[in-house]
Order: structure tokens, then sequence, then C-alpha cells
């Protein structure tokens, strides 16, 4: 009873920021918990329907290219954004509403763009002798191409319809993220002898249905206008300028996954979906913590600078610590019950005791991972809120080249199990990075 009586009075008596963060990542941590629930059933009915097959290999690689614009696009609009609504809502409505309209032009031609050279790209590459894939997956990823190509418009604009309701500070958008699995739940079940087309028209489904689910609760709160396809916003340099600086780092970070799936496919049939099974697993921790902390901070951060920031780097070491600390516990957690929570989720079916015991080993060695990306998280949102995208785009570039790296490293070593040490090999150097140029660019402010 003492030492809740002291957390409730150390609470009543923090700085608003930390309420604020601590409210944001409560709903967002329940919103992810929720959306994540929904993933692992999809997992267990997909895993239950096809194991670790080869759809499930041709479905992934076909699934992961075409998401790859809208994870860059995503990662893009958050960190140039959130701090650019925080700016603009000093300005009068009008401007926010037709940067808004343009901004909504403009992802639906870029969209529109891509989605044309995934299919042609897509097509030829899968085509050529360069994928590693055996025929037969090759036959089924051709006959996931024609209907994936939609997932790239329709990613770019449910990526910038998210990020509108992060940047006003509503968090609804992370529960809406599980429309797409609870789709493809519904037709990997009701569809059971379809072949791999159920799983292909449930994600196409499932994806629209999820931009109309973001598209309602932005009409109710009148936040989305018809896209205008002019660029006469003054607000356009200062968007290009922080993207520009953020492209190329966040392109070469978001293609780890699409890098890692080529790694994969030389060590064998399944070894994809036994990396994807794992992955889905980690989404759920990354999610929980990551999500929330990240999706929680940077709104806080942003409206603090535009405010002062007189607050912000404490406020901002404090949640590092905290987040190191979650980390390091949530990872010892997971690594102990890894074995456990894959038979659970995924051992059914098609889905083998030998198919859990790999997934378990690859799980056991991607926790590590866990206090580095949390902390780092709370570090990128501390620097974006101070309009410091250089460092962060500069970051992304070194986890490129030391994720690149520690694949060439470690999995001629430990084979699959290397893919997921060189992940926390870049969190790691990723986190001490970001600390140390944060620190820097404190300790030059309070020179000045």
């Amino acid at each position: 009873m003492k030492l809740l009586a002291a957390f409730s009075i150390r609470m009543r008596d923090a700085h608003p920021d930390h309420h604020a963060i601590f409210t944001g990542m409560a709903w967002v941590t329940l919103f992810v918990l929720l959306g994540k629930l929904v993933g692992a059933a999809k997992e267990m009915a997909v895993a239950y329907r096809y194991g670790v097959g080869i759809e499930v290999d041709a479905y992934l690689f076909v699934a992961n290219v075409v998401a790859w614009p809208a994870a860059v696009w995503f990662s893009l609009l958050t960190s140039a954004l959130v701090p650019l609504v925080a700016r603009m809502l000093q300005k009068p409505t009008a401007e926010l509403q037709r940067f808004r309209a343009e901004l909504f032009g403009v992802s639906l031609l870029l969209g529109l763009l891509l989605g044309v050279l995934a299919w042609l790209g897509l097509t030829l590459f899968l085509r050529s002798a360069w994928t590693g894939l055996p025929p037969a997956t090759v036959n089924i990823a051709m006959r996931v191409v024609p209907a994936f190509v939609i997932l790239v418009p329709l990613g770019m604009l449910t990526s910038l319809f998210s990020a509108w309701m992060l940047a006003a500070g509503r968090h609804s958008n992370t529960l809406l993220e599980g429309v797409p699995a609870l789709a493809i739940i519904i037709a990997v079940l009701l569809f059971a002898n379809g072949g791999i087309e159920p799983l292909i028209w449930g994600t196409v489904a499932g994806h629209i249905l999820y931009m109309i689910s973001l598209t309602i609760p932005l009409q109710r709160h009148r936040e989305i206008e018809a896209p205008c396809f002019s660029r006469k916003s003054d607000q356009w340099v200062w968007f290009w300028h922080s993207c520009g600086i953020m492209l190329g780092g966040q392109a070469l970070l978001s293609m780890i996954t699409v890098i890692d799936q080529f790694f994969a496919v030389h060590l064998g049939s399944g070894a994809i979906a036994t990396l994807s099974y794992s992955d889905r697993i980690m989404a759920l921790l990354l999610g929980l913590g990551g999500t929330a902390v990240s999706r929680a901070t940077l709104p806080v951060f942003s409206r603090a600078q535009e405010s002062g920031g007189a607050q912000v780097r404490k406020v901002a070491m404090r949640w590092m610590h905290l987040m190191l600390i979650l980390g390091i516990l949530s990872a010892a957690m997971a690594w102990w019950l890894a074995p456990f929570a894959v038979k659970l989720i995924f051992q059914r079916g098609a889905f083998s005791a030998q198919d859990s015991m790999a997934v378990a080993a690859v799980l056991r060695y991607a926790v590590v991972q866990l206090p580095f990306y949390f902390a780092g998280l709370v570090m990128v949102s501390y620097l974006v809120s101070r309009g410091l995208h250089k460092y962060v785009a500069i970051g992304a570039c070194v986890n490129f080249l030391v994720k690149l790296g520690g694949n060439y490293l470690f999995i001629p070593l430990m084979g699959l199990n290397g893919i997921v040490v060189a992940t926390t090999s870049m969190y790691i150097v990723s986190f001490i990075m970001l600390y140390q140029l944060a620190r820097g660019q404190d300790a030059m402010k309070s020179e000045i």
C-alpha cells in the first residue's frame, strides 16, 4: 500500500508531459494488444491451413515487397507530419485544410505510379533466376502479384490517414490496424479448400476495409478533404525538406525485411515462413512497447518543442531509461516463454512440433533486441521533435550497413538464427549512436 501511495504521489507531482505520454502509451498499448491479438489469431489460422509450406513463402515474398513503399511513406509521414501539424495548429485552419487536400492528391498519384511499377517489376523479377525461389514457389507467387498490386496505392493512402490521426493525437488508428488480419482469418477459415486464393483475396479485402475504417473517423472530425493535385500550400517547403532528409535512410531501413527474405531463401524451403512466424510474435512484443512509446512520445515532444521545449530533454531521458529497463525485463520473460508461446499460437494442423522448435529457436535470439529497440525509439522521437531529421536519417543508413554486414557475418555461422542476431546488433549500434547524438546536441545547445 505504501508503494502504491508513493507511486500515486509521484505521478501527481510529475510534469504534465509525463502524464500525456503515460496516457497516450496506455491507450496505444491497449489498442496494439487488441490489434496484435487479432494478428496472432490470423497467424494461427494461416499456420493451421498452410503450415510452413511453399504457399506461405510465395505469399510473404510478394507481400513484403509490395508493402515496402507504404512502410517508407508511413515512416516519412510520421517523422515529418507530426511536428509539422504541431506548427500548423498556430496558423489559420484554411492553411491546414489546403495542405491536407494537396498531400492526399500527392499520395494518391504516388501510390498509383508505384503500383504500376510494382506490377511490372515483380512480374519481370519473378521470371528471372535472381529470386532463388524454387519453381513451384515462383508459380504461386505469380498468381499473387496481380491482386497484390492494388495494395500499393491502398497502403499509401492508409499510411497517410494513419499519420493524420496520429498527428491529431488520436490513437484509434492503432486499433484499426487489425482489420486486415480479421478479414484474412474469415477468408482462410471460410474457404479452407481454396488453395492460396482465400489468403490473397482476404488480404486485399482487409486492406480495403482498413482504408474505409480510417476514412470514417477522419470524416467525422472533418479532418479529410477531397484530393487536390496542386501544390500551392506554403508548407510544402518544410515538408519536402524533412522528407528529403529522411527518405534515403528510411527507404534503406524499410528494405531490411525484404533483404532478410532474400537471405532466407537460400537457407531452404520453409525458411521464409519460419522467420515470418517468429517475426509475428516479435511484432506483438515490439508493438506493445515500441509502437506505444513512439506514437505516445512524438506528439507530446513536438507540442512541447513548439511551446519552448525546456523540459523535453529531461522528460525524454527519463522515458529512455524507463524503456530500457522495461525492455530488459520483457526480453528475459519472452526468452523463457518462447517455446510455450510458439506451441500455443501455431502448433496445430499443418504446423508440426518440429516447426515449433525451429520458430522458438529463432524467437529466442530475436528477443534480445527489445531493450535497445524500445529505448532507441524514444531517442528518435526526441530528435525528430527538435527537427534533427538528419541525425535520424544518418542513423538509419548506419543501421542498414550494420544489418547487411551482420547478415553476411552471422548467417554462415548460425544459419537462420544469424538473421535475427544481425538485427539485434543493428539495434544496439542504433541506440548507442542516437543517444550519443542527442547528448552531443544538448551539450552544444547548453554552451550556446
